[in-house]
C-alpha cells in the first residue's frame, strides 16, 4: 500500500493540539475591514478549535498528525 499523503494546504492551515482537538484561524479578517466594527474585529483576533462536525474532514486531510 503507498503512504497517505497529507494535504499541504491543511497543514499549513490546522494544529493539531496534544489533546487531539485542532485550531485554527479565525476567518473574515483578511480584507475589508473597513466596514466591519471593532467590536467585530477584536472578537476576530487570535485562534479558535475546529467544530466536531468538521473534525473528520480535517483528520482526511492530515492523516498522520
Amino acid at each position: 500500500m503507498p503512504k497517505m499523503k497529507t494535504k499541504k494546504s491543511a497543514a499549513k492551515r490546522f494544529v493539531v493540539r496534544p489533546g487531539g482537538t485542532v485550531k485554527r484561524g479565525q476567518a473574515f479578517k483578511r480584507h475589508i475591514l473597513t466596514k466591519k466594527t471593532t467590536k467585530n474585529k477584536r472578537h476576530l483576533r487570535g485562534t479558535v478549535g475546529v467544530h466536531e462536525s468538521n473534525m473528520a474532514s480535517v483528520r482526511a486531510m492530515m492523516p498522520y498528525a
